[in-house]
């Protein structure tokens, strides 16, 4: 531990941040996962309702600094794409 006052305030809200940090990056998987779940069951207008979501919860995780933008913009890329797959494979 910290002997300086500033320091171990410092160990204090890294603590903090951190915890809080965990349970965002836990929404965005769980927001990814839902997408995966929806296109492997094959159910097109659910899984587009389900990709609006995780694209809103990746863009509030990336405004707050705790992903990268090029890690999800990479995320929303890729969900779009399999969802944009099963539309058009649905359409044949």
């Amino acid at each position: 531990m910290a002997n300086i006052k500033s320091a171990r305030k410092r160990a204090r809200q890294a603590q903090k941040r951190r915890v809080h940090n965990l349970s965002l990056r836990t929404e965005v998987r769980s927001a990814i996962k839902n997408v995966a779940k929806a296109v492997a069951a094959g159910d097109t207008a659910a899984a587009a309702q389900v990709l609006r979501r995780a694209q809103r919860v990746i863009d509030s995780v990336v405004a707050k600094g705790v992903l990268h933008r090029n890690a999800g913009d990479r995320h929303k890329s890729h969900l779009a794409r399999a969802v944009k797959a099963m539309q058009s494979s649905e359409g044949h």
